[in-house]
């Protein structure tokens, strides 16, 4: 017959691979399975040093002016917090961390139990991996390796051990495949009749995808394939037809505003931190208090987790709970009695989540935290790849450029003030012309498929006859200093709404803010937005638009798992028939697959 078969939602795998979890289920279930994202891997010879992946911990951390900035960053926090009255009207009394801490160090925990009745994983059977919770109990004495293959939202290939790019893919397949057997009890050899939806961040990088597109139809044996972004299947996954979506996830936040459907390439941002940056921030706060566990270390993975945990139960973003008040919370850890602690607290609570909007609280220096669209490596399978597009440039459109970016650059520049980190605590950044989104650098798409982008404008005057090698490295110099630089949450809203191209879709944007993932699920957080928004979005929009609006429940559903229920809705639109990759043709054809069915410019 001509019409295709309908394809039946149930034979659909729906995967979201997040940095610390892995959502994945079938398109029909409800909802995802969640795991840990996170294999152990038994050591090969005996006598081997162990070695596990960082998770609170990061790069740029313990630098001489580390602390310098989270002080000027604490600062900031306080003076906003005193700044914002109470809904009462009244402004709050700081609480300063000296008062709970005389309370907080006296406290000595209290035996619940003798025994905390959790348990190290059971490695008897010298089992050649493990994973998600399993393996996050593995007992640090044992000889296994902890790997965690994405981290900051981006493959995890760094130059340690396990930190190839085949290393990694090899976790990932992995796991994927622990999961499918194990909780969707799916035999992997049934694969054959299943087909995949992998969600992937909107700044990808391409080499990372082709790999993981080869790994679920090559190795693993999927029928069919269907990529697509995470910010597209946040608007399918909320019901909204476009939407500002702010994806604030453990360890990164990404920003991107969606269109029916397509996401628009300029206004796309991902930030370097997230919820586990507000955790550590949190930890430092505590121990400033006067934490009475302590022995917790943020190099310890279980202790990662009881601070998570306690993140996630005590801080808000409230402005009307104030003062001093009195909590508890329980420590169970294998091979020790189960204790209960008293712990006073202040301002801590509040703190900590505030960090989102001034990021130097983190205290990371000398980080690129700012990514705008990555540029690929180019792709020799690709044979129209980016470099051959700039290269084939005609002289013509290279000078006519030019002229249009001398105009663009004459423009008063707009950009982004105040309040971001760069190397030496504030920097200012209205070097970065108005609407300059889809930058270069390193690591960041050029638009040459789509013809001149606002983005352009970052390209500087260049002579007529400069090599388009010349323009870039002019693009790069501005985007670095930009890339460097940390943007608080709301600055970055701000940001990607003004990257769009005309009023009209500004003005959608600024009614339909989606906040999905689990960074900014604290109490209060829609309302402390909306605020910010308000207060800091461009006066002449606060008369066009009739109402902004932050949507952190879409339909009353959890944040954190609205991508994944989009990727499901995805299998069943009638529009998705034509997107599928079958096996057969992406082992003929290979990645120009994805440039002629991704729902997105590959």
């Amino acid at each position: 017959s001509l019409w295709p078969e309908p394809i039946q939602s149930n034979f659909v795998v729906v995967i979201h691979p997040g940095s610390r979890m892995l959502r994945i289920g079938r398109a029909t279930d409800t909802l995802p399975v969640t795991v840990p994202h996170v294999i152990a891997r038994r050591h090969k010879q005996s006598g081997q040093p162990r070695y596990e992946d960082p998770w609170l911990l990061r790069e740029g951390l313990n630098k001489p002016e580390s602390n310098e900035q989270r002080q000027n960053g604490l600062k900031m926090v306080d003076q906003a917090i005193w700044s914002k009255k109470m809904s009462n009207g009244v402004r709050r009394t700081p609480v300063s961390a000296e008062q709970a801490r005389s309370y907080n160090r006296q406290i000595r925990p209290a035996v619940l139990d003798s025994s905390s009745r959790v348990k190290w994983t059971n490695t008897a059977h010298h089992p050649l991996h493990l994973v998600g919770e399993e393996a996050l109990y593995v007992n640090p004495s044992d000889c296994y390796n902890i790997h965690w293959p994405v981290v900051r939202g981006q493959l995890n290939v760094h130059a340690g051990r396990g930190g190839s790019l085949t290393a990694v893919l090899a976790d990932l397949e992995a796991i994927w495949s622990h999961v499918i057997q194990k909780h969707l009890e799916i035999p992997l050899k049934d694969l054959k009749y299943y087909r995949c939806i992998l969600l992937v961040p909107d700044i990808y990088n391409r080499q990372h995808i082709k790999e993981m597109v080869n790994m679920l139809l090559l190795n693993m044996g999927f029928s069919a394939i269907i990529v697509h972004q995470e910010s597209v299947c946040a608007t399918f996954g909320s019901g909204l037809s476009s939407a500002c979506v702010v994806d604030v996830g453990d360890q990164k936040t990404s920003l991107c505003c969606v269109e029916d459907g397509v996401s628009h390439r300029n206004s796309r941002l991902c930030l370097a931190y997230g919820g586990s940056d507000v955790t550590r921030s949190f930890f430092w706060l505590l121990q400033r208090a006067g934490f009475p566990y302590r022995e917790c270390q943020l190099s310890s993975r279980l202790d990662c987790q009881l601070l998570q945990h306690l993140k996630e139960t005590f801080c808000h973003l409230d402005q009307d709970i104030s003062g001093l008040q009195d909590h508890e919370f329980r420590t169970r850890f294998p091979e020790a009695p189960a204790l209960l602690y008293q712990v006073r607290l202040g301002d801590e609570k509040l703190q900590a989540p505030m960090g989102l909007f001034y990021p130097t609280t983190f205290g990371i220096v000398g980080q690129k935290m700012t990514s705008l669209q990555y540029r690929s490596q180019g792709d020799s399978e690709d044979p129209h790849d980016e470099h051959y597009l700039l290269g084939t440039q005609s002289k013509q459109d290279q000078s006519s450029k030019s002229a249009a970016d001398r105009k663009a650059l004459s423009r008063p520049g707009g950009g982004l003030e105040g309040e971001m980190s760069g190397q030496g605590g504030m920097g200012d950044s209205s070097d970065l012309p108005r609407g300059g989104g889809s930058g270069g650098g390193p690591g960041s798409q050029l638009d040459m498929e789509l013809g001149p982008s606002q983005g352009e404008c970052l390209m500087g005057a260049g002579e007529v006859d400069d090599p388009p090698s010349a323009l870039l490295s002019r693009k790069t110099a501005i985007m670095s200093q930009f890339e460097s630089k940390a943007l608080g949450l709301d600055k970055a809203i701000l940001h990607s709404i003004d990257c769009c191209a005309s009023d009209e879709t500004k003005r959608k944007m600024y009614s339909s803010i989606l906040v999905v993932g689990g960074g900014l699920m604290f109490h209060g957080a829609q309302e402390f937005l909306l605020h910010r928004i308000i207060n800091k979005m461009p006066p002449s929009f606060r008369r066009l638009v009739d109402n902004v609006e932050v949507i952190t429940r879409p339909k009353d559903m959890d944040p954190r798992l609205i991508a994944w229920k989009g990727g499901a809705v995805l299998a069943c639109l009638d529009t998705t028939q034509e997107m599928w990759i079958h096996q057969r043709e992406w082992q003929r054809f290979g990645v120009r697959m994805l440039r002629e069915r991704a729902a997105f410019v590959w």
